[in-house]
């Protein structure tokens, strides 16, 4: 059994902001999305991790930086986030909300390939995450370290646990939160922690 510990980025200005971020917008973690990476940092840097799999955007580089001379890094294009199209980079007006709803309820109905303008589809995002899975399930690596985004993270998850993308809403995604799977390659997948941030607590660390 493989272990996967796959974290979302830190917390950006955009994130406080509430403004949409997705693929196009290669921001910074804030202060506290720093604190958060040295949280993250102090409670698993006793991990061995053999690899370290990194999304191509900023945000997300930061947050695992740390480990960056403890273990192998490699980027993956297939971990950035989804693309937003026309609404990334910009805060969400009630326009967009109403677009936004209509969108996600068509997801959960089934219709993943549903996108907003310019962006991607939860689709098009598993077809890009697929041979990514298939490098894991080929790789002899056990313990591996996984950095991506909220929407990404969801959709890999559904596909990990082999279940419809309609479903990616259950899995919760909080700014350097932790999900650790024991996972075959398979078909077994078993979750230990999920969305976990007791990390945030560590005592050098004051969010």
């Amino acid at each position: 059994m493989k272990d996967l510990y796959i974290v979302r980025h830190g917390e950006t200005d955009y994130n406080k902001k509430g403004i949409v971020q997705g693929s196009g917008v290669d921001s910074h973690l804030n202060v506290r999305g720093l604190k958060q990476s040295q949280a993250f940092y102090d409670q698993y840097k006793q991990i061995d991790f053999d690899v370290l799999y990194v999304s191509p955007l900023k945000r997300a580089q930061e947050s695992i930086m740390l480990f960056q001379d403890k273990q192998a890094w490699q980027v993956v294009d297939g971990l950035r986030e989804i693309g937003w199209g026309h609404h990334e980079g910009k805060r969400p007006s009630k326009k967009m909300k109403r677009e936004f709803d209509h969108m996600l309820a068509a997801w959960q109905a089934g219709q993943t390939y549903v996108k907003v303008e310019g962006g991607e589809s939860p689709d098009d995002v598993i077809a890009r995450l697929t041979p990514f899975v298939e490098i894991l399930k080929a790789s002899n690596e056990q313990k591996i370290l996984i950095c991506s985004h909220g929407r990404t993270i969801k959709l890999l998850l559904t596909v990990l646990h082999q279940i419809p993308a309609s479903e990616m809403d259950q899995f919760g995604v909080n700014n350097l939160s932790v999900h650790h799977l024991k996972w075959d390659g398979v078909q077994k997948t078993e979750a230990v922690l999920e969305n976990c941030t007791k990390h945030w607590s560590s005592p050098s660390v004051i969010l």
